[in-house]
């Protein structure tokens, strides 16, 4: 009789599960199993970013990511600077021995702070140059630079990037209620320099204090994601900057991630690659028909990621992209929200490094499905949640899903082309296990 009601309760077990995939958890692609990620970028930190864009992404619920120039805001301890030999040793050197690769990144440091205006100007020239592989080209324009400070040719003065003088406005305060509204405030150095043409000494300085002014204003979780300016991906900058952001919107080393820059007039294709980062600069030069087909590529995909990067609004700023636009243009992305996780650019890193590294164990009994979910990144710093696909017996209408003593109920999926049911569900890794079971 035993063995009897043993066989029965196995074969009613079995039919629970007959289509064969109970217990079977994988890690979406994207959070919520969404089809695509977007993240909304800004660069520099001008006023109307924050007095005219930030509310328009409140309204709509949507995080932004803001590279932020730490130098410009006040209570900044880190100001521009040059660290190295007195400028009047570098520039009477000049006289006798020419530039070379050997001395171009000091002089090229030196060239914003030598108490005249107009020497930045040969500065960015020469920064763009190298950005693009013209070292010999960059050297001819610092010589020139500094034959014209021999021979008195610059007024004397103070002189600022535009990035920098656009970026006044906003303070440190300010910034910590804005993230507190759920937007993150990433690095854009301190004084928006070329970081290619900058010597070892003060390309340091400015990756690693303006990290530490996010640290110190904001907090560690505002430390993570970090732009060096012009989108820079300069090898050189990349091996220093890697070590001081874990996050570089310029570019970022996964084997599992093909990117194309602003820069980089192709659409995402195939690709062998998990991920595609199909970063977009969006201008005045750019029909917004364009930034919404950008939109409609990535809900169409499932692997891409659309990194929007924005500057200026509404007159102020590079490329200031008028506020009707942005708000048709943040309308159109909601409209697709149902396919679309938008979200900062932390975020989302932070996702598909814990999503590529994770692993998932399950256990099955008669009346439950027991999940794990564990990952080897830094626990403090890689704390996002999962969305975890989990198919369940037919039979189960509702879905009890506890975790460190949390519960929620969820309702079962099921779609077409799918073997049976499943839970769809967010779930912290590194916690205690997730407990599912039928909650009829």
């Amino acid at each position: 009789m035993k063995n009897l009601l043993l066989t029965l309760i196995a074969v009613c077990f079995a039919a629970s599960l007959c289509h064969g995939q109970v217990g079977k958890t994988e890690i979406t692609r994207w959070q919520d199993g969404k089809a695509g990620a977007v993240s909304i970028t800004w660069d520099d930190g001008s006023i109307n970013q924050f007095k005219v864009a930030l509310p328009m992404l409140n309204r709509y619920k949507f995080p932004g990511t803001f590279f932020i120039i730490t130098g410009q805001i006040p209570g900044s301890q880190y100001q521009g600077k040059f660290i190295g030999r007195p400028v009047k040793e570098i520039i009477t050197e000049t006289k006798s021995i020419p530039t070379d690769k050997k001395n171009l990144y000091e002089r090229a440091s030196a060239a914003s702070y030598l108490g005249l205006v107009g020497p930045m100007d040969y500065y960015y020239k020469a920064g763009a140059l190298v950005d693009d592989g013209k070292t010999d080209e960059a050297i001819k324009v610092i010589d020139e630079l500094y034959r014209k400070v021999r021979n008195g040719e610059f007024k004397p003065g103070i002189q600022h990037n535009p990035e920098y003088m656009d970026a006044h406005g906003t303070t440190w305060a300010q910034m910590k209620d804005y993230a507190a509204q759920g937007h993150e405030f990433a690095s854009h150095m301190i004084t928006h320099p070329r970081l290619a043409i900058l010597n070892e000494v003060n390309m340091k300085y400015e990756l690693e204090k303006s990290k530490l002014e996010m640290l110190n204003h904001l907090g560690a979780r505002y430390t993570f994601s970090g732009e060096g300016p012009f989108g820079t991906e300069n090898e050189r900058v990349m091996q220093y900057a890697y070590k001081v952001y874990p996050a570089l919107r310029n570019r970022m080393p996964e084997p599992w991630l093909k990117e194309i820059s602003r820069g980089d007039k192709s659409n995402p294709g195939n690709t062998v690659k998990e991920y595609v980062q199909f970063q977009r600069g969006a201008t005045t030069k750019t029909p917004l028909a364009m930034m919404k087909a950008w939109v409609d590529t990535t809900v169409n995909r499932n692997n891409t990621w659309l990194v929007l990067t924005i500057h200026g609004v509404e007159g102020i700023g590079w490329e200031a992209l008028p506020a009707n636009e942005l708000n048709e243009y943040f309308a159109y992305i909601k409209s697709r929200e149902q396919n679309l996780w938008v979200a900062t650019f932390g975020d989302v890193t932070r996702y598909m490094r814990q999503r590529q590294s994770a692993k998932v164990s399950t256990k099955q009994t008669a009346n439950s499905i027991t999940v794990k979910l564990l990952h080897p990144l830094n626990k403090a710093m890689y704390d996002i949640p999962l969305t975890l696909k989990t198919y369940i017996p037919l039979k189960w209408k509702k879905v009890k899903m506890v975790q460190d003593g949390i519960m929620k109920t969820i309702k079962p999926i099921t779609n077409p082309g799918e073997k049976g049911p499943y839970a769809l569900y967010r779930a912290r890794p590194n916690r205690g296990a997730v407990t599912l079971s039928n909650s009829n």
